[in-house]
């Protein structure tokens, strides 16, 4: 990619991001960013008396920031259920006047998604996942933006990451500024 850029990978969980996320980090030669990971850290620390809430969030957009910096196209992985999250990764693309591709995982087959939920298995040391309840009962607010939406139900994971990549491509020849959100 000729200019470096941030990637942000969303969606419920069980809907595909990781299996998605890293084999399109390991394609564009992008840093990988994990929420889940950054968290568990935090948690693995013994300085928290709960799970974070937001700070995984804050210390993603601070280590994608440091990624764009040195010019590293960047992959940020993480539900981004809230209007907020979302509006915070294009600020950190904004400030460095980076271009962002939003993309939002889906699995329209709830049958399907209620089967990955359920029988995964987590490959970060610690992690509880959710289970199919906590995932149906999770916030998650409507985007309000437009933003690139795949159904993992119909799409496969090589798809899905060639899809990606050609409309990153595709951003970065025709990248104009960014103007952030409105600050908090």
């Amino acid at each position: 990619m000729p200019s470096p850029g941030l990637i942000v990978i969303s969606g419920l969980p069980g809907t595909g991001k990781s299996s998605v996320a890293l084999p399109l980090a390991r394609r564009l030669l992008a840093a990988y960013l994990r929420i889940d990971t950054i968290e568990q850290a935090l948690v693995d620390s013994g300085e928290l008396t709960a799970a974070p809430a937001a700070m995984g969030y804050v210390a993603g957009y601070a280590l994608a920031a440091d990624q764009l910096r040195v010019g590293l196209p960047t992959i940020a992985e993480c539900v981004n259920p809230l209007k907020i999250t979302r509006d915070a990764w294009q600020r950190v693309a904004a400030q460095l006047n980076c271009w962002i591709l939003e993309v939002e995982l889906v699995c329209s087959d709830p049958n399907e998604h209620r089967r990955r939920v359920e029988s995964r298995t987590s490959d970060i040391p610690g992690l509880v996942l959710p289970t199919w309840q906590q995932v149906v009962d999770r916030t998650y607010e409507p985007w309000d933006r437009d933003h690139l939406i795949i159904d993992t139900a119909c799409s496969a994971v090589t798809a899905t990451v060639e899809r990606i990549r050609h409309k990153a491509t595709a951003i970065t020849d025709t990248a104009e500024p960014i103007h952030p959100p409105p600050p908090l």
